[in-house]
């Protein structure tokens, strides 16, 4: 697979709580030179990143982010206001312990009032992975699919471990029609995000993917 392959399944990812303005537009300006899919950045800097960009790259930020347990009401608001910032792509974290309590109903309803705010930008919806049996993995495929999302994500990265192999094949194995996946976290180099390729993932969340690129460049 050829690098730009790779680089154009990647949302170039920095949500570190120490990112300042500067380090966001270092990765704006690798986002545009190196194609990348999306940069994915904290709320607070959707509007400058936007104003930033223009048209030449596209910008995705995270809703109830790293821990998923604020009200759909905030997260709602949260999602009105990134998308009239400017945000083009939006990564939603599920409500987990709604999940565990089996309230399927809570679950599915705060995705699909999630994607009525996202008023036509694209949807990823993070279920973080490493703190899920496989049937509820399986479950949050099934709920993501009925609530019209366009992805489901394994992890935030802030968590006790990111994308695994066999978490991206149950993923994409139990999807429905017209849903993708996205691995984050822990991909590792550039041989590592093809193997996620190969195995289901049609994104990537890291920063590890252009720096490997970086560094092959020197």
């Amino acid at each position: 697979m050829e690098i730009k392959e790779i680089l154009a399944k990647c949302d170039h990812t920095l949500l570190g709580q120490t990112a300042t303005w500067q380090d966001i537009k270092a990765i704006c300006d690798d986002g545009i030179k190196y194609q990348t899919a999306s940069v994915c950045i904290p709320p607070c800097y959707v509007e400058r990143a936007k104003n930033y960009v223009g048209d030449k790259l596209k910008i995705c930020t995270v809703i109830g982010f790293p821990n998923g347990y604020n009200t759909t009401a905030t997260k709602v608001y949260e999602t009105e206001q990134a998308v009239l910032e400017g945000a083009d792509e939006i990564d939603m974290v599920i409500n987990i312990g709604a999940l565990k309590e089996g309230l399927l109903d809570y679950v599915k309803d705060e995705i699909v009032q999630i994607k009525k705010a996202c008023h036509g930008k694209l949807l990823k919806v993070i279920i973080e992975t490493c703190l899920l049996t496989d049937e509820e993995k399986i479950t949050m495929c099934r709920l993501v699919t009925e609530a019209k999302a366009e992805y489901i994500k394994t992890s935030t990265g802030f968590s006790t471990d990111g994308a695994t192999l066999h978490d991206v094949k149950l993923m994409y194995d139990n999807v429905g029609e017209g849903v993708l996946v996205k691995a984050a976290g822990g991909i590792k180099d550039l041989a590592d995000a093809e193997e996620f390729i190969k195995i289901g993932a049609s994104r990537l969340g890291t920063s590890r993917v252009v720096k490997a690129v970086k560094a092959l460049e020197k």
